[in-house]
């Protein structure tokens, strides 16, 4: 059970990063372009531990991703002092240590095969957001979210 908490508090934090500091402050072209691509980042991991087996090659091949991920979605970071409250940033800052927790979660429960039905779930919960995210943001599909 304690492999659920990264997963809960990045949840958590993901809520307020979107549906509040978000919508607040709009999301700028970059960022409604950069945004889904990180969450792509992630589907990528999470579909690849739902479909291959456990293996010494595939697990490398998961860090690898989980490492790219890790890295990708801190691209935004340099323009984000620019448009961002020191709060948003400060959540960034927590959701990029949950990042790799998550990703390390996934990988035992993957390896030991805890929560098969748990890590199942992930890449369709991702896939939602991911389709929420290019579907709200999309900049021909409502011109009335605020844009810097």
């Amino acid at each position: 059970m304690l492999l659920f908490i990264p997963f809960i508090l990045q949840g958590g934090a993901m809520f307020f990063d979107e549906f509040i500091f978000h919508r607040k402050r709009g999301l700028p072209m970059w960022e409604r372009v950069g945004h889904p691509l990180d969450t792509l980042t992630v589907l990528l991991c999470y579909l690849l531990i739902c479909l291959v087996p456990y293996s010494e090659i595939n697990l490398n091949i998961y860090i690898g991703f989980s490492a790219f991920s890790c890295l990708f979605v801190t691209k935004d970071e340099f323009v984000h002092t620019e448009h961002c409250t020191a709060q948003e940033n400060w959540l960034h800052a927590i959701l990029f240590v949950l990042h790799p927790l998550t990703f390390l979660a996934a990988g035992i429960i993957w390896k030991e095969n805890l929560y098969p039905s748990f890590i199942a779930l992930q890449p369709i919960v991702i896939f939602a957001f991911l389709i929420y995210q290019l579907l709200y943001w999309s900049p021909f599909a409502n011109t009335k979210q605020k844009s810097k």
